[in-house]
């Protein structure tokens, strides 16, 4: 490709609200040219790479067994209403009307397009499993769009699903899956872990995030040093601690902590550490107020709380008048001491643990020392409540948890029967009998995936590519090529030769001077630059470069032809 023919914006300011670098390079790179919040149109140059993508991620789908197809984008309102998720998936679901008043949304995933057609097609136990997939256009009204297109509202997405008669049929293609889905991010050359996650409002039995591992990710990891666990912080188990609770060495006494209802702010007020206190937390349950207790350096996994029985599937804080009318109290001064016998007490593990602890003292401006349970403060049950921190235990009983940042860039769900039921989708099994199909979902965000690379790769100077994901591999770059030079006819036969073995070339014959030119390649993200020169050419060699590279390096032709293509 002659970049004399091709279209290059590349541009020095972006806008304020481009907060992380992916979303500044793109802009300045002219990969992306924003429409409206949230929606981009992806340049040529942005297309390359997303395209580079594509092709990974298609290679891989086929090589698993997965079927490519493509479904609509605009998909009726009575699928949705057949599984109950018209109302319930929220905001982020655009809806539309036709002409004739017809309800419609534009799909931000697929499983009720999928699931119709899979009732529609489907019969016979012998058509099964079977793996659909598509890479689509996507759209979720994101309340806050930000980051570029890391969180924007219009989306490529490659999303696939499996159908099974048995769970063994279900749990070895979610193996296949997984196993895809590892081989995509080892070829586009993205650091990732793969972690036990939620299934969110997706819903369904096991599921995988696959995270991109860099400092802007969103997400929380929790990893093993001793082992391949990984999970993400709002599923990571926070095991017990390994002793026992000692007996109670303090008296209870109720002491003044005026204006101080921040954990650190009574640590510090009453000189304890803030693992030697309790903070309580009231939530909405089932049948009133909950109350919540971990220890003070921790925090409430709000995950793991919404799936105790005692809530409604979600973990709700208590207003303050619901808990004035409760306790007598403000929040800030909430303890387990002398709670309402109707408030169950649930307490984490590792605040289970604890003695002659510092708690709230049900009282404005006063908190308790040497508090104690079942003496003192009673608990109705045990059980796992806080997110993990860097230094405890991995769950798996190998090595010690770290936590660092992914950016989500694909998930896979057991989905189970819950589509399946709920729309009647049968297939009539060996005797006959009609038996609800169990599915699988496997997502990867495609365009996602271009700006997780980026924020992985960069530097003061740019983007980074991974080579695989390169608009080009080689950047020819010709120094004095306006007015037909020797250096200009080198630059062509070069160009030439690369390409007839399969690379892809960037011949920049704009005519810039070195400066800008070299810093448009930096900034594209170009893997290998060479220079060609009348100087060079003098002395038999070419000026080469790798994007990581920041010395420049003088090699022959056969020397230069032995980096690039090894041989």
């Amino acid at each position: 490709m002659r970049l004399s023919q091709f279209h290059l914006a590349t541009v020095k300011e972006v806008p304020a609200d481009a907060e992380v670098a992916s979303h500044r390079l793109m802009l300045r790179a002219g990969m992306l040219r924003k429409l409206a919040a949230g929606i981009y149109t992806w340049t040529p140059l942005g297309l390359r790479v997303l395209r580079k993508v594509e092709t990974v991620v298609r290679e891989e789908m086929n090589r698993a067994g997965a079927i490519e197809m493509l479904m609509p984008s605009i998909q009726p309102r009575e699928l949705w209403e057949e599984t109950q998720r018209w109302e319930k998936f929220g905001g982020q679901l655009l809806k539309l009307k036709d002409r004739r008043e017809q309800e419609y949304c534009y799909g931000p995933t697929h499983e009720e397009v999928i699931t119709d057609f899979a009732r529609q097609e489907l019969k016979s136990y012998k058509q099964l499993p079977i793996n659909f997939y598509q890479i689509q256009t996507k759209f979720r009204d994101e309340i806050r769009p930000r980051f570029g297109v890391m969180r924007a509202r219009e989306f490529m997405m490659k999303d696939a699903y499996s159908f099974h008669l048995t769970p063994e049929s279900l749990a070895a293609t979610y193996g296949v899956m997984y196993g895809a889905y590892g081989r995509i991010f080892d070829r586009l050359g993205l650091r990732f872990r793969a972690v036990q996650a939620d299934t969110g409002a997706i819903g369904g039995n096991a599921s995988h995030e696959f995270q991109v591992l860099a400092e802007s990710g969103e997400d929380a990891i929790a990893w093993s040093d001793g082992s391949d666990y990984a999970a993400n912080v709002e599923l990571a188990e926070a095991l017990a601690p390994r002793v026992e609770r000692p007996e109670p060495a303090a008296e209870l006494q109720r002491v003044d902590t005026p204006a101080r209802k921040t954990m650190d702010e009574v640590s510090t007020f009453l000189s304890v550490s803030p693992d030697q206190c309790v903070k309580t937390i009231l939530v909405r349950g089932e049948q009133g107020l909950v109350a919540l207790c971990v220890r003070g350096d921790h925090e409430i996994n709000e995950v793991k709380a919404a799936k105790l029985e005692e809530l409604p599937g979600a973990s709700v804080l208590a207003d303050e008048a619901e808990i004035l009318k409760a306790t007598g109290t403000r929040p800030g001064f909430i303890g387990p001491v002398g709670l309402p016998d109707e408030i169950p007490v649930i307490v984490d593990r590792s605040a289970a643990a604890l003695a002659d602890f510092v708690c709230g003292g049900n009282a404005v401006d006063t908190h308790y020392t040497g508090a104690n349970w079942n003496r003192d403060a009673r608990i109705t049950r045990i059980a796992d409540l806080r997110k993990v921190v860097d230094g405890d235990p991995s769950p798996d009983g190998e090595g010690t948890l770290h936590i660092a940042r992914g950016i989500e860039v694909g998930h896979v769900f057991q989905l189970g029967g819950r589509y399946a039921e709920a729309m009647n989708a049968t297939v009539l099994d060996e005797n006959g009998k009609a038996r609800a199909m169990l599915m699988g979902c496997y997502g990867i965000g495609v365009s996602r995936i271009v700006a997780a690379a980026i924020e992985q790769n960069h530097d003061d100077r740019g983007i980074v590519w991974p080579e695989p994901m390169a608009p080009w591999t080689v950047a020819i770059c010709v120094i004095g090529s306006r007015n037909g030079t020797q250096a200009q006819d080198a630059a062509q036969a070069l160009y030439d030769e690369l390409t007839g073995h399969g690379l892809e070339v960037l011949l920049d014959d704009r005519g810039l001077r070195p400066g800008p030119m070299f810093a448009d390649m930096e900034l594209i993200g170009i893997p290998h630059r060479i220079v060609v020169s009348e100087r060079g050419l003098e002395a038999g060699t070419f000026e080469y470069r790798h994007r990581r590279d920041t010395e420049n390096r003088a090699l022959t032709r056969a020397e230069l032809m032995e980096r690039l293509l090894g041989a």
